[in-house]
Parts: structure tokens; C-alpha cells; sequence
């Protein structure tokens, strides 16, 4: 499984560059690239410190789970738009 675009995602979202997140989980920025790029294979140690440092539990605990994230993320978003839909009428 490719984590890549999850974990670059998950950073962006906690507003860390590759370097600052390098830094909190004492990698190189190149490995962050790397990691976000699936050229490096992900540690279970590591994985769970990204979303420790990113500050996104819910998002590890999917990934663990195998939710597809993307799914998850689009039918949450059309039932929020839906929920509004029923407030205002």
C-alpha cells in the first residue's frame, strides 16, 4: 500500500513544510520527500510519529483500518452539504 499522498496531505493540513516536519521527527527533509513520494519504504514507527507530529489520530486510525480516506472524505463532505440543505429549508 502507498501512503505517499496521504501523508503529504496529512502535513500541508498541519501547515508544516518538509523541513519542519523533518525536524519534529528527526529525519532529513529529503526523507520526507522521499516518504511523500513512495520512494521510500514507510516504517510502522514512522508512520504513527507522522500522525502523532500532524496531530491527526482519526487519520491514522483509518489508514490502520483501511478506510479509503478519499471516500470517507467525500461522503462526509456531501453529508455536511446535505445537512445544511435540510437546516435551511
Amino acid at each position: 500500500m502507498q501512503f505517499g499522498s496521504i501523508l503529504k496531505k496529512v502535513r500541508l493540513n498541519a501547515e508544516l513544510s518538509q523541513e519542519e516536519l523533518a525536524e519534529k521527527m528527526f529525519l532529513s527533509r529529503s526523507a520526507v520527500s522521499r516518504l511523500e513520494n513512495d520512494k521510500l519504504e514507510l516504517k510502522a514507527s514512522d508512520l504513527i510519529r507522522w500522525f502523532q507530529v500532524t496531530n491527526a489520530p482519526e487519520v491514522a486510525a483509518a489508514v490502520i483500518c483501511g478506510v479509503d480516506i478519499a471516500a470517507l472524505i467525500q461522503l462526509l463532505s456531501s453529508l455536511s452539504i446535505i445537512g445544511w440543505i435540510n437546516f435551511i429549508l
